[in-house]
């Protein structure tokens, strides 16, 4: 065996391993097994078994009714193996001949697919009537090494079971010997089997049976080329046996040589048993098999368009994966936090830094300043609607989710109508019944328990401020001063002041102060002037340290609160997933990295080895 020869195996054998690992995901994306289908059947049941050891020349003796097949089949055989019949059609079952120590019949089967294995007993076997497909087989005493010879049924025989058979032989053989005759070279099922052997580039040899040398010698010229153009058939050898019945008999029938057009003189005849033996075994083993390979390979019907298949089944699945995305559904037009809210953030973020004994004395006079304040906060109020900012903010947002669930319901519904089998039931069954009324009471029974500012978001946000101190060391410098001289003066406030500068800051930081009524004067001047510098709003503060300052916290606040809404639609994406899509997303994505899947790039590599050492096999 050469090492060509072996290289290709090899490839060919890679390929089965990658497919049979690719076998998984292609059903998880719903596209059936390739079993059923032609190039899969000549990947399984024709190249793989042949490929488990060295090759095995398989020759079968085939043609038409009553024209001396089984004749010259047991004249290559040197034996009486399949009973010569005068009746049309008289071979109902193949018969095989195997070589010396070849008596496991275990690489027959593989090799005979679908045929059920019989040891011969006699020459009528392969005469008796069954609607079982038989094959007889035994060693043949004279059979050359590493050579199968087989006798095929009719190909022309008026019982549709015989040519099926004969057909089935056809596959499964590497060379075909065509025996013909002056009435079936021209015969239309005899040119359609051999024109579909032409397709799969099977190697012919022809030979014209029971012929008149002297009278037929201009004519089996003619019928050689009738054979080729009808067929497409290309002859390796072409040889003429004579009309001898007795010498048939004997099994010594002369067969002559007569060159691969039909023109050379039958002068010398030939022992064909001896020309088969020395026939390239591996040459044509990889000829045999690049014909049923280039069915595999068809970008029609072949290997490609499977893949093909599972490319298209793969992006219907990503498809689907990226508009059921969770976190695009969670993309709705997110209210902003109010900026009371974030001022008592920033707030608290300042207090933290002030000293000890600053941070206790604002602390007490806010306590006192929240008794102090509440008539008048009452009276600030009158008339204006009493609405918590916050509220209106939760309800605002329970708005967008509900939006955001309905978008997702809405694109489930249009999927069930134009999805694939596999993806259909699935979704059927998720929207069923009242799914979406629970749905949305679900998530807001969610929303409800969900705080307005979480741990993760003060921590991002601290983040920003401390990263906002350390890029502007003088407004803070400034800021601090302010602070402690608050600090110094709280014994000397007054309500008067209090109340007083709760106005005025009221009409400075509009919704902050408000939502700050319970401080006194100087600390919410202070405070706003500390919280309304970083947050973009204390511009008298701000613009004394420069342009450029004040246009950073601009760009911080406006971070501030893109985050927020980064990080509730970040919680509306993951409740999703969890609660309504399930693993559905997940196996979606598995089914759209298919193409790129270990398996599936394994079958591209070993399919494109095979291409590139195909012009070495020719």
């Amino acid at each position: 065996m050469t090492a060509d020869y072996r290289a290709w195996a090899h490839q060919v054998r890679q390929l089965d391993e990658a497919l049979a690992r690719l076998k998984p995901a292609a059903a998880h994306l719903g596209i059936p097994s390739p079993a059923a289908t032609q190039w899969f059947q000549l990947l399984d049941h024709k190249l793989l078994p042949q490929l488990q050891a060295n090759p095995v020349l398989v020759v079968a003796v085939v043609g038409g009714t009553n024209i001396g097949k089984s004749v010259l089949f047991n004249q290559l055989a040197g034996e009486l193996a399949s009973a010569v019949s005068p009746l049309a059609a008289g071979t109902k079952h193949p018969v095989c001949l195997v070589p010396r120590g070849s008596v496991d019949a275990g690489p027959l089967a593989r090799l005979f697919e679908g045929f059920v294995l019989k040891p011969w007993r006699s020459a009528e076997d392969p005469l008796e009537e069954s609607e079982e497909d038989r094959l007889f087989w035994r060693v043949g005493a004279h059979v050359p090494p590493r050579l199968l010879l087989i006798d095929a049924p009719d190909v022309d025989s008026d019982a549709v079971v015989n040519w099926r058979r004969a057909r089935a032989i056809r596959e499964s053989a590497d060379v075909l010997i065509a025996v013909l005759t002056q009435q079936k070279y021209n015969d239309a099922a005899v040119k359609q089997f051999f024109r579909e052997a032409a397709e799969a580039d099977k190697p012919v040899i022809v030979i014209f049976n029971q012929c008149d040398l002297k009278a037929d010698r201009a004519y089996w010229p003619q019928w050689l080329q009738t054979f080729c153009t009808e067929t497409g058939a290309s002859p390796e050898l072409v040889y003429v046996a004579p009309h001898d019945r007795r010498a048939a008999e004997s099994r010594r029938l002369p067969v002559y040589a007569v060159g691969p057009d039909g023109r050379g003189e039958p002068e010398t005849a030939g022992n064909l048993r001896e020309q088969l033996a020395a026939l390239h075994f591996d040459a044509i083993k990889i000829r045999t098999f690049r014909g049923a390979l280039r069915r595999v390979l068809d970008p029609d019907s072949g290997l490609p368009a499977y893949l093909a298949r599972l490319r298209g089944a793969a992006g219907e699945f990503s498809a689907a994966a990226e508009t059921l995305s969770a976190a695009e559904m969670a993309r709705v037009v997110w209210p902003n936090l109010p900026a009371s809210v974030l001022v008592d953030e920033i707030r608290a973020w300042w207090d933290a830094s002030r000293s000890t004994w600053s941070r206790g004395i604002h602390g007490f006079y806010r306590a006192v300043g929240r008794q102090v304040i509440r008539p008048v906060r009452a009276v600030w109020s009158m008339g204006r609607p009493d609405a918590d900012p916050l509220d209106s903010f939760r309800q605002k947002e329970r708005g967008a989710i509900v939006l955001a669930v309905e978008k997702i319901l809405d694109e489930l519904e249009r999927l069930t109508k134009i999805g694939n089998d596999t993806l259909r039931p699935r979704l059927l069954a998720m929207l069923g019944g009242n799914a979406r009324q629970r749905l949305l009471e679900r998530v807001r029974l969610a929303h409800e328990a969900l705080p307005a500012v979480d741990e993760d978001y003060r921590q991002f946000l601290a983040q920003q401020l401390d990263a906002w101190r350390g890029g502007n060391p003088r407004v803070v410098k400034f800021l601090r001063s302010i602070d402690h001289v608050a600090a110094l003066a709280r014994p000397a406030i007054s309500v008067t002041l209090a109340v007083s500068g709760f106005v005025l800051a009221g009409d400075l930081v509009g919704q902050a102060a408000v939502h700050a009524a319970s401080h006194t004067a100087t600390e919410l001047a202070t405070e706003a002037a500390i919280a309304g510098g970083i947050a973009g709003g204390g511009e008298a503060v701000v613009s004394g340290a420069g342009e450029g300052v004040r246009q950073a916290a601009g760009r911080l606040f406006a971070r501030l609160q893109a985050r927020y809404a980064e990080r509730r639609a970040q919680w509306l994406a993951a409740w999703l997933e969890r609660e309504l899509l399930g693993d559905l997303l997940e196996d979606l994505r598995r089914g759209a990295l298919t193409p790129r899947g270990e398996a599936f790039l394994a079958v591209e590599q070993a399919l494109a080895a095979i291409h590139a050492g195909e012009s070495a096999y020719r």
